[in-house]
């Protein structure tokens, strides 16, 4: 049977109310009579919300099936379905999303169009329709609905015929490309055949991309186990106090009971819970400054006048004293590789990229290494003599060193610390000038720590000169960039107590926020109350398909409802659809 345009639908973005927010959104589409004229990025009379995850020339169109509106009535028991409820500017009868194929063309009027990608996985259909779990649905049922692409502009109108023209190749059908990316237990035969269709839009193109360089190739060996790490909170003995500076302490750690510690990766941080410090006990992170495999963990904190963990850890800790520790984690580490290394921080900033020079002189590497730091002046100098002393064992390393403070240098030039191995000292902050001045290669890769103001500037600064955008890494222990798809922009505000009676169940404690509340039912999970408590979250989805919400979990166990499609990796949560069994502490 010839499939058919049953109805065209439009709509602009407006402003819809949702759970106290206000989001912008292109969702509510209704049925257009006569003809209307489809142009490269969208049917006239229509737009989208979020030109992040809708609209555009490869998802100018949106497709869904007048078959998957009768299975939906029929699993949500209702009637009350009119073209357009499911976002979709064509209503179709016929093209189901298990027979058509990414990279088919059809023509329908006067216009040809291109499949391009299944339907992005996003809370807003579920808004439009008053049924949150729709998402998640929309993905098990294997009834996501399709973009198109438009090859020829033209007018169609409701009633037109569906002519296949073309059938893309790789015969993977819309329904086989949003298993790959939502679904567990994926077929590497698939995945190479997906990335062999010119059709599929960019943003999936990367995704699948992303998923065979983390599958690594066909038959290749599995990489050596990681160091085991422990769960939840684990005593660990001060061993060790130092003043490296007048404003930062090193704190060496050992386990308590005497037993090995696992090895950190070069860069990754410790979550300390500090009892004495507070009630609850707050929890902060900080990254490790030791050389990977040493027998004690090191960080090193900076007092900060209104911190009350660095207050306490300078003022009260003594060595003996017992800790609470979770295990090394963080994706900020050292890449192996055999190409340019730069090592750029501030301040405190050095820590991390402490832990990556030691793992190289370690490693007695050939790789020509630039460790870039700035410091107020010489006594705030964090670990001056320590990283000269290991930059003087490399064959090809760099130091440059950067005192902003007007009296924190005598002068540009070189130091020369009595070794043979000269430091080039530069007066003011590292900028682009001066930056551009050291000979980086463009081909290296770059770790960047600070203040968030100052990996702004150093990250642009090195896009500048050359440096790839894609190889440059940043630690931030404060809250990660917001990603809240479709929501209007508003004044930020402080993580709070959320509003209401306090809750009386498990303790929630926020790490990167600093933020410890109580669990209370009326939150539909972690995700509204990290909301309720205005602490800056990522996701999408909002049902545990798309993964976007996937937080570290640093202690307790979660619960969740309704079952994510694919549970997140060991030591993650979902957030957006779990609650706590226990006290939860989150990377949040």
């Amino acid at each position: 049977m010839t499939a058919k345009l049953l109805s065209v639908n439009v709509g602009m973005p407006k402003d819809v109310s949702w759970q106290g927010r206000t989001v912008h959104t292109g969702v509510w589409k209704h049925p257009v009579t006569g003809p209307r004229l489809v142009r490269r990025l969208n049917v006239d009379g229509d737009g989208q919300g979020d030109l992040q995850g809708h609209g555009g020339e490869q998802r100018a169109v949106l497709v869904y099936q007048i078959e998957s509106y009768a299975h939906w009535q029929e699993h949500f028991g209702r009637s009350d379905f009119e073209y357009g409820q499911f976002g979709e500017n064509f209503t179709v009868d016929g093209l189901p999303d298990d027979e058509v194929c990414v990279g088919d063309r059809y023509r329908i009027g006067e216009a040809e169009f291109e499949v391009t990608q299944p339907r992005v996985t996003c809370y807003r259909v579920g808004m439009r329709l008053g049924e949150p779990e729709l998402p998640a649905l929309l993905v098990s049922h294997h009834r996501p609905g399709f973009y198109l692409r438009v090859i020829t502009e033209g007018v169609v109108r409701a009633g037109d015929a569906i002519v296949k023209t073309r059938t893309g190749p790789g015969a993977l059908s819309v329904a086989d490309i949003d298993a790959l990316l939502y679904l567990p237990g994926r077929d590497p035969d698939k995945l190479r055949r997906a990335l062999a269709i010119p059709a599929l839009s960019p943003g999936w193109q990367q995704s699948f991309r992303d998923m065979a360089t983390a599958a690594g190739p066909a038959g290749a060996a599995e990489a050596g186990p990681r160091a085991e790490a422990w769960p939840g909170f684990r005593p660990l003995r001060v061993t060790g106090l130092v003043h490296e500076t007048p404003s930062v302490l090193s704190v060496e750690l050992e386990a308590a009971d005497g037993g090995a510690l696992p090895a950190a990766e070069a860069g990754q941080y410790l979550t300390l819970r500090v009892g004495g410090a507070g009630d609850p006990p707050p929890v902060r992170s900080y990254s490790l400054s030791s050389a990977p495999g040493a027998s004690a963990y090191r960080v090193s904190v900076k007092r900060e006048e209104h911190g009350l963990v660095s207050r306490y850890l300078h003022a009260g800790l003594r060595v003996g004293a017992v800790l609470e520790v979770a295990a090394p984690r963080g994706d900020f580490v050292l890449v192996p590789g055999d190409g340019p290394v730069v090592l750029v921080s501030a301040g405190v900033g050095a820590t991390p990229v402490m832990a990556m020079l030691h793992r190289l002189a370690a490693e007695r590497t050939a790789r020509p290494v630039w460790w870039i730091h700035a410091a107020r002046n010489r006594s705030e100098h964090l670990f001056a003599q320590e990283a000269h002393a290991l930059l003087r064992d490399l064959p090809e390393a760099h130091e440059h060193i950067f005192y902003t403070a007007k009296n924190g240098a005598t002068g540009d030039g070189s130091s020369d610390s009595g070794d043979g191995v000269r430091a080039e000292v530069h007066r003011g902050r590292p900028g682009l000038e001066s930056m551009a001045g050291l000979g980086l290669p463009a081909e290296a890769s770059a770790y960047l720590c600070g203040p968030a103001p100052f990996m702004d500037a150093m990250r642009a600064t090195l896009t500048t000169i050359g440096l790839a955008d894609d190889r440059i890494h940043t630690e931030l222990f404060g809250a990660l960039a917001a990603i809240n798809p479709g929501l209007t922009a508003r004044p930020a505000v402080a993580p709070h107590q959320p509003p209401g009676e306090p809750g009386t169940g498990p303790l929630i404690t926020f790490a990167r926020s600093g933020l410890s509340v109580r669990w209370s039912p009326r939150h539909r999970s972690v995700l509204d109350l990290a909301d309720a408590c205005d602490v800056q979250t990522r996701w999408s989805c909002r049902t545990g398909v798309c993964h976007t919400c996937t937080t570290p979990l640093l202690a307790g166990d979660v619960a969740y409802a309704p079952d994510p499609l694919e549970p997140p990796p060991a030591g993650e949560v979902l957030i957006c659809c779990a609650t706590p069994r226990h006290d939860l502490v989150l990377d949040l």
